[in-house]
């Protein structure tokens, strides 16, 4: 019987004796001992020996059987041949090398063709004889025993196990051993074979609301909706996959969660139509069991080179992206984009180093005046923190505080803000005892008053650094300030009480709740820098938003009667001065008055003010 492929084979260096006939046993040149010729010929063992040039010598009916021809038949013809050992260079060079005595045993298995049509799979073992091991014979008298063992029923058992172990049991898909199996095969096929593109694209899904389904209909119910859905994603693949040498994998990977694998990809616009094609098979509602029901998915989208790219990298970005999907509105597919990828990386970066780069030191306080919009002299400073990141230099606010505000970090920072301001604000006090006292303002999240005493906290830093509670302003946005209620009121009042300035920041682009504004312990607005932008000159004339103009004299007037104080931000023009001035604003801050500056800078101003 011939094996599944072809190989290098030796040739016969001496012609084919006739065989024995009539007995179980066939030889050719060399009889098997005496001692042995009974047991070898009675053995369910299929065996053969195999003289130095790999000529079958004897076999017994077992071998002859498990190939489907006779005994007779077997002497002479070439082992390797038989069993299919030439099919691959290492096992065929390894099989040699046992024939030539340098190697002492080769254990395979091969998968042979029966005569009547059937596969089998046998484990063959080649190890040389006991009278050939002493060596004393020469090359021409050595011989080796060949074993062939039929594990087909083995192999078969193994084969249902792992189909068990590698598929998932509700929609009968891969799972995800099967899955990250495949991906690890296709991206090192990817980046070695040259006959492939080299590239591997991955859409990652999951259905939107799921849970939603498995709490009111049960898990019967989604399991027969998950099933639906691994229909539809297949169709998907095998449409996608027509005329290619393989189509996307689609597997289940747990949950609601599936991923339609793409080896060899052709780029971003194949995967593109794939996950069109899902959005669009998904679209068309589900009966199940007189129950119909609707639903959609969010797809993350990546494409790339096999070549320098990781199981763990790729499912990053998928995970990742699948994620963007969702927040931009799910129902939806999103490409993976390295820049935002990498602004993501920077924020998780930062957030994982907020709260111990307070302890270190890392943040810094620039301040930048408010002067009297009828003087311009510096009436107060407002603190803004920095954060000198080790990595990536001095950042600004707008980088890290929604992100302290996320976890919590902020009270902590918040606390070293209003502690280090104060402190500095009483130096600039006792320095300049000539001239009225500036007063500090700092800025305070709607967290730090639910997560903190802040009441308490300011009473404490007042009567550490001996700051008067009157040069002390806290800045809260309107959002934050408008419609507060409990204890967030409660500490509003109690700040104010104490003789603490209250401001609203950023006021008229929130609630804008005028009603509600003369029930709270405010003391100051300030004025969105946007209003003020639209009094900005136009090519040199006196050309002003008519609407901007309108509504901040009407905010100042409105103020003014509440017996609130106002002042105006982002002020960059002496126009924009001048007209702020004439409308009434009491205080004015921007780049025309100073940027925020270190502290020992605005000693100077305080210096050299009249």
């Amino acid at each position: 019987m011939n094996g599944t492929s072809e190989g290098p084979r030796p040739r016969p260096t001496a012609a084919t004796a006739p065989g024995q006939t009539g007995t179980v046993v066939t030889e050719r040149r060399h009889p098997a001992p005496g001692d042995y010729r009974a047991a070898f010929a009675a053995a369910p063992l299929p065996l053969a020996v195999v003289d130095a040039d790999g000529l079958v010598v004897c076999a017994n009916d077992a071998l002859a059987g498990l190939l489907g021809t006779a005994a007779a038949d077997l002497a002479g013809r070439i082992a390797a041949d038989l069993v299919d050992l030439a099919s691959d260079a290492r096992t065929w060079h390894a099989y040699r090398e046992v024939l030539r005595g340098r190697q002492a045993k080769l254990r395979c298995t091969r998968r042979l063709k029966h005569p009547d049509g059937h596969s089998l799979w046998v484990q063959v073992t080649v190890s040389p004889m006991p009278e050939a091991q002493g060596g004393g014979r020469g090359g021409g008298g050595r011989t080796v025993l060949l074993a062939a063992s039929d594990i087909s029923a083995r192999r078969e058992l193994q084969a249902r196990l792992r189909h068990v172990q590698m598929h998932d049991p509700v929609t009968r898909l891969p799972n995800r051993n099967l899955f990250f199996e495949r991906l690890t095969s296709a991206l090192e096929a990817g980046a070695y074979d040259d006959t492939s593109t080299g590239r591997i694209g991955l859409c990652y899904l999951d259905l939107d609301g799921f849970k939603a389904v498995n709490d009111t209909l049960g898990h019967r119910i989604g399991d027969r909706l998950l099933a639906a859905v691994a229909k539809r994603l297949t169709h998907c693949a095998d449409e996608a996959g027509y005329g290619r040498a393989t189509a996307p994998l689609v597997a289940r990977l747990g949950g609601d969660e599936f991923a339609l694998l793409v080896e060899d990809s052709t780029g971003t616009e194949q995967l593109a139509d794939l996950a069109e094609a899902v959005l669009k098979a998904l679209q068309e509602p589900f009966d199940l069991s007189g129950q119909r029901l609707s639903v959609s998915a969010s797809i993350g989208v990546v494409e790339r080179r096999a070549a320098g790219t990781t199981t763990t990298g790729l499912m990053q970005a998928a995970d990742t992206t699948l994620y963007w999907a969702k927040t931009d509105g799910k129902a939806r597919w999103t490409l993976f984009d390295p820049e935002r990828n990498a602004h993501r990386m920077t924020r998780q970066a930062l957030a994982s180093s907020l709260r111990p780069a307070v302890e270190r030191g890392e943040f810094v306080l620039d301040y930048q005046p408010l002067v009297g919009m009828a003087d311009e002299d510096v009436r107060g400073v407002e603190a803004l923190v920095r954060w000198r990141h080790p990595q990536f230099g001095l950042l600004t606010p707008n980088r890290f505080i929604g992100l302290a505000e996320e976890d919590g970090s902020i009270v902590q920072l918040g606390r070293w803000v209003l502690q280090t301001a104060c402190r500095q604000a009483r130096r600039w006090q006792l320095a300049h005892p000539e001239r009225e006292p500036v007063f500090v303002s700092v800025n305070v999240a709607v967290r730090q008053v639910w997560d903190s005493d802040l009441v308490a906290d300011v009473a404490e830093i007042l009567a550490e650094t001996g700051l008067p509670a009157e040069l002390l302003q806290l800045e809260l946005t309107e959002s934050a300030v408008m419609g507060s209620a409990g204890r967030p009121l409660q500490a509003l009042q109690a700040l104010s009480d104490m003789g603490v300035r209250i401001a609203i920041d950023d006021f008229g682009t929130g609630y804008s709740n005028l009603a509600y504004l003369s029930r709270l312990p405010v003391s100051v607005l300030k004025l969105d820098g946007s209003f003020v932008r639209g009094f900005l000159y136009e090519e040199g004339e006196a050309h002003l938003n008519p609407a901007d103009e309108v509504i901040v004299e009407a905010m100042v007037q409105l103020a003014h009667r509440l017996g609130l104080t106002v002042t105006a931000e982002c002020v960059e023009t002496a126009a924009q001065a001048g007209r702020l001035r004439r409308i009434g604003c009491d205080t004015g801050q921007g780049w025309l008055y100073s940027r925020p500056v270190p502290p020992d800078r605005i000693s100077v101003m305080l210096r050299n003010a009249p």
